[in-house]
């Protein structure tokens, strides 16, 4: 939480700058500590949430040959998986606010297991839709989000290089999961293989248990429950916090960044989708084809910490979005060249900056959008921005594959998919520049000071009884104490950095 220092500060906010955190009240995110415990979950749920939908793939042949189905009706297993991982973003808002993170991973954790090992007992396709799908798809989004969420508690000042460790989970499990699918598959088949995922994806609820919730400073939170007239006279009752909080919307950062997001979504996950049968297309063996996925995979598992420790730096934390700007150019002019790929070579070269964009793009998305509209309303719009791209994921892949159908030629899906990124990556960086009315610096770790509403109105009364003598000698008692204590804040504040505000 960040010290209002104005009493315009909260209102005048701009994607140029990064938005106060009303967290818990009286509470400072601690960069480091617990919260790197908590970055550790964050990393294994992120490395499921995404990886988990392209590991299950290994199984289709077998699905395939079981129940006598095409491979059209297997991938619905995967899309399923995304959508439920997406569109049930503002069910899990909803949640959060209302029962806290940690219940609600556990639960989820819970969910997603059960989904696997009911998958094991599947005598149709139409049973791997329900427990594998939506069972664990709806686990899996039980994690995600609230991971997020308490990452954004967590960390403050080193928050760009947290998202980027924990993005990092996704390319780390995939290149995990995948060879495990094919050796569970063929040692124990796909009953056997989904029953062993299943248990696995029980550390879920250990990921979950490392999400405590944060406390208030001890000695503040003794001085309020002594029950000090003073402290008790300023206390006033706190609004009722919003299941779902659809106030984002009136932020035109936040408009804009859903806007942007969505349609770069329709494109971004195009070319790896179709890089392996482009290559394939081109008469390259089945190994070598694959092989293209792999060094995608191993750069963007180091292009992802990469980006967020650049990210956090003085010089860059104030502009995050046009970085997160140049990412999202930087894959889209990738998509454009690699268009024009003819050969294994250069297919290889188009992998190896796909990687390098891709990973960007994955460090920064959700560490742009906490910096837009701060830990309070965080919950909430994340749900509302993931269910926007959960109608972009269903449209993307599918409208390049009916493209490629109609032109049989790969050169047009990567030439679209392209023109999306780059399209988003203008929207957002030319509504960001319109929207700027003043410029805010970055506040530094000093000002991240936790005041409450009661010390805030406490100081002022202080300050203003400054001449008189006898006020002061009638606070010696634990109001006194907590007028120095904000005192003490406010001068460390000012000696940190100089007020700003948008």
């Amino acid at each position: 939480m960040v010290v209002p220092l104005t009493s315009t500060h909260q209102q005048e906010k701009s994607m140029g700058g990064v938005a106060l955190d009303d967290g818990p009240t009286g509470v400072k995110a601690p960069d480091g500590g617990w919260g790197w415990a908590v970055l550790v979950g964050c990393f294994v749920i992120t490395g499921f949430s995404y990886a988990f939908p392209k590991a299950v793939s290994v199984f289709f042949k077998e699905l395939i040959r079981e129940f006598g189905v095409g491979y059209s009706d297997t991938a619905w297993i995967s899309s399923i998986l995304l959508a439920m991982l997406y569109g049930t973003g503002p069910l899990c808002s909803v949640l959060v606010n209302k029962f806290g993170c940690r219940p609600v991973m556990m639960v989820g954790g819970l969910f997603a297991s059960l989904g696997m090992i009911m998958a094991s007992f599947a005598t149709s396709i139409i049973h791997i839709y329900l427990s594998t799908g939506v069972v664990t798809g709806l686990g899996l989004a039980l994690n995600f989000q609230p991971s997020l969420i308490m990452l954004n508690r967590y960390f403050s000042e080193k928050r760009p290089l947290a998202n980027g460790l924990a993005a990092a989970g996704s390319p780390v499990a995939l290149c995990c999961l995948s060879p495990l699918g094919q050796v569970l598959q063929y040692n124990y088949g796909w009953r056997g293989g989904f029953l062993i995922l299943g248990g696995m994806l029980l550390n879920c609820c250990a990921c979950g248990a490392l999400m405590r919730p944060l406390l208030p400073p001890k000695k503040l939170k003794s001085l309020e429950e002594s029950g000090d007239g003073a402290v008790q006279e300023q206390k006033k009752p706190q609004p009722k916090k919003r299941l779902l909080d659809f106030s984002v919307f009136k932020d035109r950062g936040f408009l804009i960044y859903t806007i942007a997001a969505s349609v770069m979504v329709l494109g971004l996950f195009v070319p790896p989708v179709f890089v392996v049968s482009y290559a394939k297309e081109l008469k390259y063996e089945d190994t070598k084809s694959a092989l293209l996925l792999t060094i995608l995979g191993f750069v963007d598992m180091f292009a992802r910490p990469t980006c967020g420790l650049i990210a956090g730096t003085k010089w860059m934390r104030p502009k995050t979005v046009y970085l997160f700007s140049f990412a999202m150019i930087f894959n889209g002019c990738t998509d454009l060249i690699g268009s024009q790929a003819t050969t294994y070579v250069g297919l290889v070269v188009f992998c190896i900056f796909f990687g390098m964009s891709y990973g960007m793009v994955g460090a920064l998305q959700f560490e742009v959008l906490m910096a837009i509209v701060g830990t309070e309303k965080f919950s909430s719009a994340i749900g509302l921005v993931l269910l926007m791209e959960a109608i972009a994921v269903l449209l993307g892949p599918p409208g390049a594959g009916r493209l490629l159908d109609a032109t049989h030629n790969y050169m047009y899906v990567f030439l679209l998919a392209g023109c999306e990124v780059t399209l988003s990556a203008f929207i957002l960086a030319i509504g960001n520049f319109l929207c700027i009315r003043k410029k805010q610096k970055e506040p530094e770790a000093k000002m991240e000071m936790a005041v409450t509403a009661a010390e805030t109105e406490e100081l002022r009364r202080s300050e203003d009884n400054e001449d008189s003598e006898v006020v002061h000698k009638g606070q010696n008692g634990k109001a006194g104490e907590v007028v120095n204590i904000v005192k003490g804040a406010v001068e460390e504040i000012k000696e940190g950095s100089p007020e700003t505000s948008l």
